[in-house]
C-alpha cells in the first residue's frame, strides 16, 4: 500500500510538471491566439528611432537691395552730356564716383522723372521732360537692373511718348513697372528671382500732373487706387510672391518729412501683405524707418519704408535737392518670414563744377570726397565746396536717420 501510495503521488507531480511545461512554453499566451513575442527594450528603441522623420533643414537666405531717387535730366544736363562731333549724347561720366556702389548689391532699383520719347520729339526740359535714350543706357552700365515708370512726368509726351520710353527701357536690358502699353501687360506684375527668392514688385502714382489718361487706356499707368493695389497684392501672394516691394510716387515736393497721406498709405500697404516700401517724387530727401507691424490675425512682421529717395540725378537749384542716398537694405528670408537685417546708405551730391565747361556734372561720393580733400588727395573742388559738403552730410543723417 505504501509503495502504491508513493507511486500514485510520484505520478501526480510528473503530471502537473507536465501540464506546466505545456501551457507555458506550448500554448499560446492570450485569448487571441496571438504568438507572443518578447522585443528586448534597445530593439524597441530602434523601431520607434526609424519611424521618427528628422525635421527638414530650415532655409535662411539673405540678399542686398540697393535703391536710388529720382532720375531726372534738365536741359543743363544733357547739354553738358551733347559731344558735338559725334552728335551724341554721353552720360556715363556723371557716375564715376558712385558706380561701385550702384552695381554691388544683388538688385538695384530707381524711379524714372523723365521720358524716353525719342529725338525727333525734340528733347525737353520742365514742365514736360523728354530725354536722349543714352541716358537710359548709362544707368544700364552703372548696375541699374529695375526702374520703376509710374510718375507724374509718365505721360510728359503722351501715350506714344510712354511706349517709346517702355522700348528705351527694354531694348537696353532694363526691367520697369508702373505704366504698360497695353491691359495685358498691366496684368503682369513684375517678378524677380533673387537668390532663389521670388520677390514681387508693385508701382504707383498720386497722379500725372493734370495730364489726363488717355480715353480707353487706363491701364496705361498705374494709379494710386486702393482696390487696384489690394488686387495686385492679392494677385502677388498668388504667384507666390516671397516678399513684395512696393515704389511709391507720392509726398508732397521739398517736404523733407511724409505727410499725413504717405502714412497712411504705408499702413495699408503693410497691413495688406506690402514688405518694403521705397517712396519717390518730393525730390529730396525723407526718413526711412523699420517697423514691426501687426496684422489683424494678431501676427507681427518686419517692414521697412524710406519715405523719399531724393533726386539721384538732376540739376535743380535748392540745394537740399542735390544731395541724396544710395540706400543699401540687407534682408533675410527664413521659413516664410522677413527680417530687415541692415540699413546703410552712402551720401551722395550732385555736383556742377564752375571750373568746367563740359562734363562738369558728377554724383559725388559725399563722405568720400569730404576725406580726399582733407587729406590733400584731391582739392578740386575748393574750399566752399568742401565745406558745402560737411553741410550735406550733416543734413541728409539728421533727415534720413541712423543706420542700423
Amino acid at each position: 500500500m505504501k509503495k502504491n501510495i508513493f507511486t500514485i503521488i510520484l505520478l501526480i507531480i510528473l503530471l502537473s510538471l507536465l501540464a506546466f511545461i505545456v501551457i507555458n512554453f506550448y500554448l499560446p499566451q492570450n485569448d487571441f491566439n496571438i504568438p507572443s513575442v518578447k522585443i528586448a527594450n534597445s530593439e524597441i528603441m530602434n523601431n520607434i528611432n526609424s519611424e521618427i522623420v528628422a525635421p527638414s533643414e530650415i532655409k535662411s537666405t539673405t540678399f542686398t537691395l540697393t535703391a536710388l531717387g529720382d532720375i531726372l535730366c534738365h536741359n543743363t544736363q544733357y547739354w553738358d552730356a551733347y559731344n558735338s562731333s559725334t552728335d551724341e549724347y554721353d552720360f556715363s561720366y556723371v557716375f564715376d564716383d558712385i558706380k561701385s556702389y550702384t552695381s554691388a548689391g544683388d538688385i538695384t532699383i530707381a524711379n524714372l522723372e523723365t521720358s524716353f520719347a525719342g529725338k525727333d520729339v525734340g528733347y525737353s526740359n520742365y514742365p514736360t521732360f523728354n530725354s536722349p535714350d543714352s541716358l537710359a543706357t548709362a544707368l544700364k552700365g552703372i548696375g541699374i537692373d529695375i526702374i520703376s515708370t509710374a510718375g507724374n512726368h509718365a505721360l510728359d509726351k503722351g501715350f506714344s511718348g510712354l511706349c517709346k520710353t517702355i522700348d528705351v527701357l527694354d531694348s537696353n536690358g532694363i526691367e520697369h513697372l508702373g505704366t504698360y502699353k497695353s491691359e495685358d501687360d498691366q496684368k503682369k506684375l513684375l517678378f524677380k528671382n533673387i537668390k532663389g527668392l521670388n520677390v514681387a514688385f508693385i508701382n504707383y502714382t498720386y497722379g500725372t500732373n493734370g495730364i489726363p489718361v488717355p480715353d480707353g487706356k487706363e491701364f496705361c499707368i498705374n494709379l494710386i487706387d486702393k482696390n487696384l493695389i489690394k488686387k495686385q497684392i492679392e494677385q502677388a501672394r498668388n504667384e507666390d510672391a516671397d516678399i513684395i516691394i512696393a515704389c511709391m510716387h507720392w509726398g508732397t515736393e521739398y517736404q523733407t518729412s511724409p505727410n499725413d497721406e504717405q502714412k497712411e498709405l504705408s499702413d495699408f500697404l503693410f497691413k495688406n501683405g506690402v514688405d518694403i516700401i521705397l517712396g519717390n517724387h518730393p525730390h529730396v530727401l525723407e526718413p526711412m524707418e523699420k517697423r514691426t507691424v501687426t496684422l489683424d490675425d494678431g501676427t507681427t512682421k518686419e517692414c521697412f519704408v524710406i519715405y523719399a529717395l531724393g533726386n539721384f540725378t538732376a540739376d535743380q537749384r535748392e540745394t537740399i535737392t542735390r544731395n541724396s542716398i544710395i540706400l543699401n537694405l540687407a534682408v533675410t528670408f527664413t521659413d516664410g518670414k522677413l527680417s530687415i537685417d541692415k540699413a546703410n546708405y552712402i551720401p551722395i551730391y550732385m555736383y556742377n563744377n564752375p571750373n568746367k565747361s563740359s562734363k562738369k556734372f558728377k554724383v559725388l561720393d559725399i563722405e568720400k570726397t569730404i576725406s580726399n580733400y582733407e587729406s590733400g588727395k584731391d582739392t578740386s573742388i575748393g574750399a566752399s565746396t568742401y565745406e558745402l559738403l560737411k553741410e550735406q552730410l550733416i543734413k541728409i543723417r539728421n533727415i534720413v536717420g541712423e543706420e542700423f
